[in-house]
């Protein structure tokens, strides 16, 4: 299930994405998946590309960072600070692209589910373009299909 739902208006630097899921493990779980290091380098690459470092230090003030590698040797720097961080119910962090002066800001929500399910909520907000958040749109996704898989049905 996705759900993308651009924000209101185009003006600069309010330009969001918001994408739903619903993961087939308990909320503790995909929350360890966004906080515990070993368990982001398993998913937090769109497509082919491999997580090689991750940290994240989950408390406000503490730091994330990812870099991820193409199979094409490629890689990718992007990092940032936790604003809010409340276990088992919400994160939020920074995000900005080595080399970018654009600071985003991403949120993701965790609901638990009948059955030991979590639904989670992404929104990803503050791209200065449109086209740039129709970029993260196909990264996240990639990456969340990453994340499901974590735990066969």
């Amino acid at each position: 299930m996705t759900g993308l739902e651009p924000s209101a208006g185009a003006a600069e630097r309010n330009v969001s994405l918001t994408l739903h899921r619903v993961i087939d493990a308990p909320v503790e779980a995909v929350y360890a998946a966004w906080t515990e290091p070993e368990m982001l380098r398993r998913w937090l690459a769109p497509g082919n590309a491999t997580v090689v470092r991750a940290v994240a230090e989950a408390t406000v003030g503490g730091t994330f960072l990812i870099e991820m590698r193409g199979a094409d040797g490629r890689k990718w720097l992007t990092r940032g600070r936790y604003r809010d961080v409340v276990p088992l119910r919400r994160l939020v962090h920074t995000w900005r692209w080595d080399g970018s002066d654009v600071e985003t800001l991403v949120t993701v929500e965790f609901e638990p589910e009948e059955a030991g399910r979590t639904r989670l909520t992404l929104t990803h907000a503050r791209f200065a373009q449109e086209e740039a958040r129709d970029e993260h749109v196909q990264g996240w996704t990639g990456c969340l299909a990453k994340l499901g898989d974590l735990w066969p049905a």
